[in-house]
């Protein structure tokens, strides 16, 4: 029997009723994204736009930022992991901060002081931070070495890595130094945004599934799903990296 791993959420009440299509609508998204890889690259107009403007510009990078977290699926993967067995807004708040903490730290570092590091590579660890999380949540690592990792830990960790993916695309489009700090601030303000509003469509999708009798019997479905997007991530990155 699935067995989720052991983390701060608990187990969920006794679902009331059974809905499979629920969980069969969360699940298609998941595959279907991952099929069109080339998707967390900006928007060819945001980034003539990115490329032409100077100085400060603070809605539209807050506007860019936004748009960029609620179409950056590989992103939105990963927090639709990180949630799924967390059922007190206290537990959901940690992490979340943790995974928002990372990434806008090595975002803004990485693109005020142009540290760059190849965008197959890196988008080939946020892949494997989604198979990673979908595993977790299977209980594979208790299951297969008798130890369950430090998840707090590892949202952070995995939150540096997406950071770092979001600050290689916004320097491959070198934006102007002029005014750089202030435009990086509000596309970071953008970001998390953008993950509040995601964050909240999934924990309205979740908090209907999850009083669904199929939840639990369609909840393994879903991770293997997921863990097949991050292979498919990064096995895409790194055919990109191998043949560029």
């Amino acid at each position: 029997m699935f067995r989720p791993s052991s983390g701060d959420g608990g187990r969920a009440p006794r679902a009331r009723r059974r809905h499979p299509l629920v969980s069969i609508a969360l699940i298609l998204p998941l595959l279907a994204l991952a099929g069109d890889a080339a998707a967390h690259a900006v928007a060819e107009g945001d980034k003539g736009y990115i490329q032409e403007i100077s100085g400060i510009h603070l809605l539209p990078f807050v506007y860019l930022g936004a748009k960029h977290m609620v179409t950056g699926y590989d992103h939105l993967l990963f927090l639709f992991g990180v949630v799924f067995f967390l059922y007190r807004l206290k537990h959901i708040a940690i992490y979340v901060s943790l995974f928002a903490l990372g990434h806008s730290t090595t975002m803004l570092l990485g693109v005020y002081f142009s540290i760059g590091i190849d965008s197959y590579l890196i988008d080939a660890v946020i892949g494997l931070s989604v198979v990673y999380k979908a595993l977790d949540n299977l209980g594979a690592y208790r299951r297969w070495f008798g130890v369950q990792p430090d998840t707090k830990a590892a949202t952070l960790i995995f939150g540096l890595c997406h950071g770092f993916g979001l600050s290689s695309k916004i320097l491959d489009y070198e934006i102007s130094p002029d005014g750089l700090l202030a435009n990086l601030l509000a596309f970071n303000v953008g970001v998390e945004i953008g993950q509040l509003l995601a964050l909240a469509a999934i924990l309205i999708a979740m908090g209907y599934w999850r009083r669904t009798a199929g939840f639990w019997r369609h909840a393994y479905t879903a991770n293997v799903a997921m863990m097949c997007a991050g292979f498919v991530l990064i096995g895409y990155q790194l055919t990109g990296y191998a043949v560029a």
